[in-house]
């Protein structure tokens, strides 16, 4: 595709996206419900096709010779297009929330003033490599009753165009309209700038990638953004804890999967029950070839374990999203020193703490500033489907609008609704 011919290009799916987006706001929830089960049914029929399509992208991709993490977020395999069509049906069978009205309350003119939920309009995803998040963005487009534009990376074309056509093939079947949801068919990033500075016509950008695309699009966009930068995610082992289940724990937050960013980066440990972990998550993460990366006392422990790669932290790697098979470990005296770290250091993405003090887990719920606060569970639960909301645009760790994994709720707004009898103001 010529450059010259992106910014009509862009403009065209803007327009497209808004005129369908006024036709998903009216969608009844059984139209909308039908598309997703339809979708759930496309994606399991067509999953050689689908899984096809990706191996173009991985050989791609492997010849171009990005790493290991990047590949394995780009990988589609029959499991995770099943866990996007079970995410699809989920979707379909919650409540539908367009359109409630709440808090109607009576005031002293007579009037009754209350809130409707409402789709947000059109949002921009901008997001790379993991081509299952083309579904994801899709499905909660269609159940939000908005329109979406997709652009994801160049290493996931060919995964990407065959999913956002299954996508609308959903979308015909169930008598909406197929540009709800609309993949950008170039990989070329001036389109990525016209996207962004559209207000006209997109509501809200939601970026999804490494820090610099969403550094980029943050500094750039000329529309709200919702995103988050990194997950520096802590696991913080208690004195008391369960020795058994805090080292199940934390295995599970670190190794079950390297490459998401709810996967624990620095792991805090108190004194108190440092001699009695510290030995045997290390060799845990020995037999499993992570490296540590550790402060001097918990360094003292761990180099003389087996297999162990065990290397001085820096100051910069208490803020590290490593995405990889290395942790940072850390001594702290306790709750208080463990919080003060995670508020200085992490990226108030996801952070838990293993205890068997009901008051130390208080406190840190209520003290940790992170999108996500747990208790005695894996970080790697900090995830849409896992909180049973059928699936997520994304993890925000801004403030305003919507705080962690972002679903049906989060691609929606409030608007005053107001009934009256004929009342005045005085």
């Amino acid at each position: 595709m010529n450059a010259h011919t992106i910014p009509e290009l862009m403009l065209a799916l803007g327009q497209q996206a808004k005129q369908a987006s006024a036709a998903m706001a009216k969608a009844t929830a059984a139209r909308k419900s039908h598309a997703l089960r339809e979708l759930a049914r496309l994606l399991r029929a067509d999953t050689p096709a689908l899984v096809a399509a990706n191996q173009e992208d991985m050989q791609r991709a492997a010849a171009q010779g990005l790493d290991g993490p990047m590949l394995d977020r780009l990988k589609l395999t029959a499991a995770i297009l099943e866990t996007c069509a079970v995410g699809c049906e989920q979707l379909a069978t919650m409540p539908d929330i367009i359109g409630s009205i709440t808090g109607m309350t009576q005031q002293p003119s007579g009037i009754r003033v209350g809130q409707m939920r409402v789709p947000i309009g059109v949002f921009g995803m901008i997001f790379e490599s993991r081509p299952n998040v083309t579904i994801e963005a899709a499905s909660l487009a269609i159940k939000s009753g908005n329109a979406c534009i997709l652009r994801g990376g160049s290493e996931a074309l060919a995964s990407n165009t065959a999913l956002a056509q299954r996508v609308q093939q959903a979308l015909h079947t169930a008598g909406l309209p197929r540009d709800a949801v609309q993949l950008v068919p170039t990989t070329d990033r001036e389109a990525v700038g016209h996207l962004i500075a559209m207000p006209d016509h997109v509501d809200v950008i939601i970026p999804r990638g490494g820090k610099g695309l969403i550094e980029r699009i943050s500094r750039d966009a000329k529309v709200p953004v919702i995103k988050h930068l990194d997950g520096n995610c802590h696991t913080y082992i208690d004195d008391p804890c369960d020795l058994e289940m805090a080292i199940r724990v934390t295995d599970n937050a670190k190794t079950q999967k390297y490459s998401p960013c709810n996967a624990t980066e620095s792991l805090l440990v108190a004194r108190g029950v440092a001699a009695d972990f510290l030995p045997r998550i290390g060799a845990v993460f020995a037999k499993k070839g992570v490296e540590m990366r550790c402060c001097p006392d918990s360094k003292t422990v761990l180099q003389g374990i087996d297999g162990a790669v065990v290397k001085d932290a820096t100051e910069q790697d208490w803020f590290e999203e490593y995405l990889a098979p290395i942790i940072s470990i850390k001594l702290v005296s306790g709750v208080d020193e463990a919080i003060a770290h995670i508020n200085h250091y992490s990226s108030h993405h996801t952070d838990a703490i293993l205890t068997l003090n009901h008051a130390h887990g208080q406190r840190f719920v209520h003290e940790v500033d992170s999108a996500s606060v747990m208790i005695n569970a894996s970080t790697r639960f900090a995830d849409g489907f896992e909180y049973g909301l059928g699936a997520e645009i994304g993890i925000s760790t801004d403030k305003f609008h919507a705080r962690g994994p972002v679903g049906i709720e989060g691609l929606t707004s409030l608007k005053f609704v107001v009934m009256g009898e004929g009342e005045v103001r005085g």
